[in-house]
């Protein structure tokens, strides 16, 4: 009986973004390359791409010989467990993909293995040729990929300031890295870390962001941008205790504390009488904050359901251990994927993101060259700072966010993105 192996991989440039996949099939014995494919889907998310790399890799072997023994080599953690039926399947979209690829090769021929990156290259080599290609309007071909190993790659011109390719700058980034084993989410600590400033007044900015352009590239329009001051809301019950606070819970009030951050954040915004429009998520705690806000600075608040926290599902009001105890590989597969939903139909990480990058575009072609204070919650700041950095979606976890924290991040009408500010929080050790 033969053996192949099936190495497959899958990427997308922003998650969800422009996406493709690859998939080697070789000769177990020999190692000698039998098969390739590969191909640009549009837009979708990384698991997604994985997931359709593992069944082209895995139609391209039976085609070869349906009575062969398969192992499936893949860097995705979340599909090669899923596969093996250690971790469950949720995700909609990942459901029918996972099921299609069980019924390739009959129960028991194809066996699965997780490998590092680093040993996964021919396929990934492959997933972003087709990105390239499907970035250009054509499709893969076996032959266009030799043609890309036979020539040398053109030295890309010199990029600007890096911004968000969902905003519409011109390049994008491959997003996909380590998994992290640390969340955050709208339980975060409440820690003063020291931060600066908010940014200047808009008439200075578009001078301070300015930088001597390289020779043989013209300098990005640096008009004056659309700002976004980001206001975490001040502290709940829930946030001392680091309780999983999302938009499908209970929806706390802020406590006595929190409504001290929010007049302390107020007093500081007064004083700096940069911000033209307050906008708010619709949760109470946010909206509470904002108005305290508001009628400091004399503005009325408008609500964006956009900028909702995640929904947690059955994870709500509980801590990250009680999680851990009582859901423990659901919450692996959360940690592993931004695909990965909470227990109960919560809201993955994936589709916050596609949620908040929506409504941040609406507000930017509403607020064009003002400044405005987004009051909202962990994840959405964190998604938009992410975004704008261009970052991969497991830098969500990387980032501390106090509760009343400033943030802040400038638009560029070519749209790029600029972060000016993080997680301050030195206006609430000031007094009034």
């Amino acid at each position: 009986m033969r053996e192949f192996v099936v190495e497959a991989d899958g990427g997308s440039r922003g998650n969800p973004g422009p996406a493709g996949y690859g998939a080697v099939v070789s000769d177990a014995a020999t190692g000698e390359t039998l098969a390739e494919a590969a191909e640009y889907i549009g837009v979708a998310t990384n698991n997604v791409a994985e997931y359709r790399g593992l069944l082209a890799g895995l139609r391209a072997a039976r085609e070869l010989d349906p009575e062969a023994r398969v192992h499936v080599r893949m860097d995705s953690k979340l599909v090669v467990e899923q596969m093996s039926g250690r971790w469950k399947i949720k995700h909609p979209a990942m459901k029918p993909l996972a099921a299609e690829a069980a019924t390739v090769f009959p129960p028991g021929q194809v066996t699965y293995e997780w490998i590092p990156r680093e040993r996964n290259t021919h396929a990934d080599r492959l997933a972003n040729e087709a990105m390239d290609a499907g970035s250009r309007g054509e499709p893969w071909s076996p032959a266009t990929s030799r043609a890309a190993l036979d020539t040398p790659p053109a030295a890309p011109p010199p990029e600007g300031p890096p911004g968000d390719a969902t905003a519409g700058a011109a390049r994008v980034r491959a997003a996909m890295a380590s998994r992290s084993d640390t969340p955050e989410g709208d339980a975060g600590t409440d820690t003063d870390e020291p931060g600066g400033a908010l940014a200047a007044d808009a008439d200075r900015r578009a001078a301070q962001a300015v930088a001597t352009p390289s020779s043989g590239w013209a300098p990005a329009d640096m008009g004056a941008p659309a700002t976004f001051v980001l206001l975490r809301h001040g502290e709940t019950p829930l946030t001392p205790q680091k309780r999983f606070s999302g938009s499908g819970g209970s929806d706390p009030s802020l406590s006595g504390i929190g409504r001290e951050q929010a007049e302390k954040t107020a007093a500081a915004l007064a004083r700096r009488g940069t911000v033209q429009a307050v906008v708010a998520s619709p949760l109470a705690r946010t909206r509470e904050t904002a108005g305290i806000v508001a009628a400091r600075l004399g503005l009325d608040v408008t609500v964006e359901d956009g900028l909702r926290e995640t929904d947690f599902g059955a994870w709500e009001g509980l801590t990250f251990g009680e999680v851990r105890e009582r859901y423990p590989e659901d919450l692996d597969a959360w940690l592993a994927s931004p695909d990965a939903e909470p227990t109960g139909g919560g809201e993955s990480f994936a589709a916050t993101a596609a949620r908040v990058a929506q409504a941040r575009d609406k507000l930017l072609a509403e607020y064009r060259g003002r400044t405005v204070l987004l009051v909202t919650h962990v994840t959405p700041v964190k998604t938009l700072i992410r975004l704008a950095l261009g970052a991969p979606p497991e830098a969500l976890f990387r980032m501390e966010l106090s509760a009343a924290s400033l943030s802040a991040v400038a638009y560029y009408a070519d749209g790029n993105a600029s972060v000016r500010l993080f997680n301050d929080t030195s206006h609430l050790r000031q007094s009034y």
